[in-house]
């Protein structure tokens, strides 16, 4: 290692960062997971200045006065909008960095497998202009399993699925590369809008993407409940145009969602399909590996049991897992490049 490295470690503190379409985590080095916010921005149309960034941009979804534009600048896990990106970047670092440092930070970025050249180059450009001093990138899935602890080194194969805000990503990995995968613009947020049109379909109901997203997550399922939930809601009724309330049953979410979920199913079914006979005899045996908010749903797990016939194992945490695995790669970037992208620009 040389001096200037040796000194960077001391003088700066490097971050690693899933930067996904409903949520960023920032991983700082030494000091673990130091942020998990949405990623929403608030900004002022006035001054074209930030007015808030993450959890508090969020609350103002559907509520702010004209002024104020709450944007959320990922979708489908890459970049919408580059300048509102970048400044969300920008505070994300910032607000990670107790204190000031002298060399700006080396960043590894977490991205979906299936992005383009010019979305790369996107990320890396967001990153470098929001303060890094180099961007180094990796497929969501292959930090998934880092931050799970599968051999990703090893020839043996390891599946794994990582349902997000934007993208479901699954793929095959094994002796530190992706060797069958399926990239999907399909996941939380299609579920969601799922929900949001069934109401609006079923009871003349307008909701709101918050409200939608509480439904999914308190009482949405994949599979036909044993004892069904139930939940009260709220929103404007479309021909009296004023507020109402609506109970709700898991049952019709189920049937909100299943096309969406459906979609998730058969993307498992075509990686499955991708996949060589010697990697497959070892998913057989150790299963696939669950990973990302999606895996929260009430019985995903076992509808895609009952699909593939293979065990599906759902990690404790998996929320954290690709963060917790850029954050590994960060720790020894040199060891892990070959797990990294590389583009033209390399």
């Amino acid at each position: 290692m040389s001096l200037f490295s040796r000194l960077s470690n001391y003088l700066t503190n490097d971050v690693a960062i899933d930067l996904g379409t409903a949520n960023t985590l920032v991983f700082v080095k030494g000091n673990g997971i130091v942020l998990n916010e949405p990623s929403v921005v608030a900004v002022d149309q006035r001054t074209k200045k930030v007015f808030a960034v993450g959890l508090e941009a969020k609350t103002m979804l559907g509520k702010t006065p004209e002024y104020i534009n709450a944007i959320r600048p990922m979708k489908d896990g890459v970049i919408a909008d580059f300048e509102i990106t970048e400044m969300m970047l920008r505070e994300f670092i910032r607000k990670s960095q107790k204190k000031k440092h002298f060399i700006r930070p080396r960043i590894v970025i977490a991205v979906p497998s299936g992005i383009t050249e010019v979305e790369k180059r996107a990320v890396r450009d967001s990153a470098e202009h929001a303060g890094a001093r180099e961007v180094f990138l990796i497929a969501e899935p292959i930090a998934a399993a880092i931050g799970v602890g599968l051999p990703v080194d090893k020839p043996s194969g390891n599946m794994i699925i990582d349902i997000g805000g934007g993208t479901t990503e699954i793929a095959v990995i094994a002796l530190d590369g992706i060797v069958a995968d399926s990239s999907i613009r399909v996941a939380g947020d299609e579920l969601d809008e799922a929900i949001v049109n069934y109401v609006k379909r079923t009871y003349n109901m307008l909701i709101g993407e918050q409200t939608a997203e509480q439904i999914k997550m308190k009482i949405g399922c994949a599979v036909k409940m044993d004892k069904p939930y139930e939940m009260e809601i709220k929103g404007r009724d479309l021909v009296a145009g004023i507020p109402k309330n609506l109970r709700l049953t898991s049952e019709e979410i189920r049937e909100a969602i299943s096309e969406p979920i459906s979609q998730i199913v058969e993307a498992l079914k075509n990686a499955l399909e991708q996949t060589p006979p010697e990697l497959a005899a070892d998913i057989v045996d150790r299963g696939i590996v669950m990973t990302g908010g999606g895996a929260m749903l009430k019985g995903l797990d076992q509808l895609l049991k009952r699909e593939t016939g293979l065990p599906i194992n759902v990690v404790d945490d998996p929320l954290l897992c690709v963060v917790l695995g850029a954050g590994k790669v960060l720790d020894n970037v040199h060891e892990y490049d070959r797990v990294l992208m590389h583009s033209s620009r390399d």
